[in-house]
């Protein structure tokens, strides 16, 4: 789907549906709690991206069962969207990516939304990508306030002032998860080392063993025996 705009559209209809399947007014209101954090949210520009994924495979339409035998009359049964198998692929394939479109104020929220379908390696990508993004921005921000500081009034000042502490808020944050992922990926990775060093030499020793198997402090070594003494 072409555009910023309608692959970030793409991507948050895409995974709301991989939760669930939804009819237009559940997934209305999803989207509208999702976009609506980042971004205003045309409710226009919904259903020409729900005919294009349709026409592209990536989802169908279904009626659900329906509760009665005989339809009420001027009635109509609810359309369900559902994914589709080639929907899944495309929606792995979005979430794989990390480049400069995932950190944008446009699409990062999005991508954010559904980190819990991403692989490890490529959140961090993305943590990273938008913190150094934002540190570009600080810097031209500080350079601009220190240039035309004398120059502005009292209240532009205060909004600039305003907008930077933002962005500073949004760089420790970001710190702290870039933080957390990486913790989380050596711990992930400690089992294994565990294991290559219990397969090339037997079991890992203790702490504990390490420390009995050390010599006391004030000696060169292990205890030697006595030697005989000369006759």
């Amino acid at each position: 789907m072409a555009g910023s705009r309608g692959g970030v559209l793409e991507l948050a209809v895409l995974g709301s549906l991989h939760e669930t399947p939804l009819h237009g007014y559940e997934l209305r209101k999803r989207l509208n709690a999702l976009l609506g954090m980042f971004r205003a949210f045309s409710y226009g520009s919904l259903y020409p991206c729900l005919r294009q994924l349709l026409t592209d495979g990536l989802i169908v339409e279904e009626e659900p069962a329906a509760e009665s035998p005989v339809p009420l009359t001027g009635r109509r049964s609810k359309i369900v969207y559902r994914l589709t198998a080639e929907g899944k692929e495309r929606l792995q394939e979005l979430l794989t990516q990390a480049g400069p479109s995932a950190w944008e104020d446009e699409s990062f929220g999005i991508h954010f939304a559904f980190f819990r379908h991403t692989e490890a390696e490529v959140r961090l990508r993305i943590l990273e990508g938008r913190r150094s993004r934002l540190e570009e921005r600080l810097d031209a921000v500080r350079t601009a306030l220190a240039r035309t500081r004398e120059r502005l009034d009292s209240y532009t000042l205060e909004l600039q002032r305003h907008g930077l502490e933002s962005v500073e808020r949004e760089v420790r944050w970001l710190n702290e998860l870039i933080e957390t992922e990486r913790r989380g990926s050596a711990a992930s990775a400690a089992p294994d080392a565990g294991h290559r060093s219990s397969a090339a030499g037997g079991e890992p020793r203790s702490a504990h063993e390490e420390t009995s198997r050390a010599p006391s402090p004030g000696t060169d070594g292990p205890e030697r025996p006595a030697a005989p003494e000369d006759n």
